[in-house]
């Protein structure tokens, strides 16, 4: 399964109700050119609606522009021609028809006021009835303009650039801070992908060291055999650069591969991707060397189209790669790389694959298996065919 990361939905209900007007009434600074925008509600007397807004006319708005380019202009009365608007709120997670006609029912202007538009916000989705008759009483009502807010209206208008400030301020997201963010995390693993190339380009098939920056006691293992079991840095064969990461050799195995390249076999005792002790000197005496003989003289009385090596490809991410030496020590004298290590035998691989490929001299062919039995049939001895744990 794709993990897809996306932001959740916004929970506008969990705010305070007078923080969900402070919400509303600042999305609500954008929307027009007012002259004031007024917190009734925040006085708790206000006639049904909790702000008050007095939007500049295109035709004031036009005489301001031209009184800025230098023009001579009367100067009009403020407010003379403003437009009334009033925003009412609610953080309800439910609002059905009727109530939002019964809200609507309660807005009380005075004699000599005349309002022009009206905000209906709150915290829940609407019906397409709702807006019907949302719609249908503001016609009543004699409105020139409406505009029905529901949750995603809100988020709607959350998303947007110029408001990425209140969508940090009011629930903790921030689409500009996080795009920051990846061009960031992209930056640096393009970085790392040129630093590795540069440096790892003379090295493909040489065996390299892998070493977590926790591994504070290197080069001393301590108990080897814990150490085995739970490594903090390990030596493997580098086999170049993929889309995702570093490829490194974690096993490879002798092996038989059929004419119809489906059915294969393996003789997992010995793992031949492990160094020797001059190139790992924490390899300790794995007592292999008989029977990687033995193993090796089967393997070659195989027909020559059938001889085959099982290789798993294990990869570490771009991103999980810290740094790189490319000087090296006196232990290993070839590339450091530094990576995250997870605990156990697994150490900074985040994928691993499996291929089975011929060795002859003419056309190669490859099986992909995708699980350690996928097309495994019994073709080496018993004792060889068992993979030891030691051979990880």
């Amino acid at each position: 399964m794709i993990i897809t990361r996306t932001i959740g939905p916004l929970h506008f209900e969990d705010l305070d109700p007078k923080r969900f007007e402070d919400l509303v009434r600042q999305l609500a600074y954008e929307f027009k050119p007012w002259r004031r925008l007024e917190a009734t509600g925040r006085s708790g007397s206000d006639d049904g609606f909790d702000v008050r807004g007095y939007e500049i006319t295109a035709k004031e708005a036009r005489s301001s522009a031209s009184a800025e380019d230098g023009d001579s202009i009367e100067e009009l009365s403020e407010g003379a021609d403003d437009r009334l608007w009033l925003i009412q709120c609610k953080r309800e997670r439910a609002i059905g028809p009727k109530a939002l006609v019964e809200y609507l029912g309660d807005t009380a202007l005075d004699p000599d006021e005349k309002l022009h538009g009206l905000v209906f916000a709150a915290a829940c989705d609407f019906s397409k009835k709702a807006r019907d008759d949302f719609a249908r009483k503001c016609r009543e009502m004699a409105l020139e303009e409406w505009h029905l807010w529901g949750k995603a209206e809100l988020e709607d208008r959350l998303f947007r650039p110029e408001n990425d400030h209140l969508l940090f301020a009011y629930f903790g997201v921030s689409l500009t801070i996080r795009r920051r963010s990846q061009r960031a995390d992209l930056r640096a693993r393009l970085a790392m992908k040129r630093k590795a190339n540069r440096m790892l380009e003379d090295h493909s098939h040489a065996p390299l060291l892998l070493r977590s920056p926790d591994a504070i006691e290197y080069p001393y293992t301590g108990d080897l055999a814990n150490f085995k079991q739970d490594p903090l840095w390990m030596v493997w064969p580098y086999r170049g650069m993929s889309h995702e990461g570093l490829k490194f050799c974690t096993r490879r195995y002798f092996a038989y591969l059929s004419d119809d390249g489906k059915s294969w076999d393996a003789a997992m005792a010995v793992n031949d991707a492990k160094s020797s002790t001059h190139e790992d000197p924490w390899l300790g005496d794995d007592g292999f060397g008989e029977k990687r003989k033995a193993i090796h003289d089967f393997w070659n009385r195989i027909p020559e189209a059938n001889q085959a090596w099982l290789e798993v490809i294990g990869v570490v991410a771009f991103e999980d790669v810290l740094d790189i030496d490319d000087i090296g020590d006196e232990y290993v004298q070839t590339p450091h790389v530094y990576a995250s290590f997870a605990s156990g035998k697994r150490g900074p691989f985040t994928s691993a694959d499996a291929e089975v490929e011929t060795t002859g001299r003419g056309t190669r062919r490859s099986f992909y298996p995708d699980t350690e039995t996928d097309g495994r049939i019994e073709y080496f001895p018993a004792e060889f065919r068992e993979r030891d744990d030691v051979s990880k």
